[in-house]
Parts: structure tokens; sequence; C-alpha cells
């Protein structure tokens, strides 16, 4: 009889125990590829805002070289007036 006992858990293992097991198991990896997949499209929009915040900084740090270079070149302009125009165009942050 014990033996008959040990091959019915066995049975019921095979036919019940693992499919189960395995069922929740591929739940579980679904769940985490989808955390996984959240948090890819969080960090790629994260990246792509520091990007452009980057490249406005970049355009208005190269329309000041500008400037600056134009006023190192221009013979005629009054240095003064135009440090203080550069002054006055400073963006707010």
């Amino acid at each position: 009889m014990g033996d008959k006992q040990s091959f019915i858990l066995g049975f019921f293992f095979i036919v019940v125990g693992i499919p189960v097991i395995a069922g929740i198991g591929a739940d579980m990896f679904r769940r985490w590829l989808k955390h996984k997949e959240k948090m890819a499209e969080a960090l790629s929009a994260q990246t792509a805002e520091k990007a452009a915040q980057y490249a406005a900084h970049t355009e208005r740090l190269e329309q000041r070289v500008r400037v600056l270079e134009r006023i190192v070149t221009d013979k005629g302009v009054d240095l003064a007036d135009e440090i203080e125009r550069l002054r006055d165009d400073r963006p707010v942050n």
C-alpha cells in the first residue's frame, strides 16, 4: 500500500504540482519583465529630457560666445553697452 500511495503522490505532483509551479513562475517572470520595461522607458525619458536641457544650455552658451567674439572683433562697438546688453539678455532659470 505504501508503494501505491507514493505512486499516487508522485503522479499528482507531476500532473498538478509542476504545471501550477511553472504557471506561477511564468507569471512572476512576465511581471518582472514588464517592470524592467517600465524602468527602461522611465530612464529613456529622463535621459532625453537631460539631453534637451544640455542642448538648450549649450545653445545659450554658443550665442553668448558669438556675441563676445563680435565684441572683440568689432572696433567701433562700445564695450560697456554690449556687456550690459548681455546681462539683460540672460535667461532666468
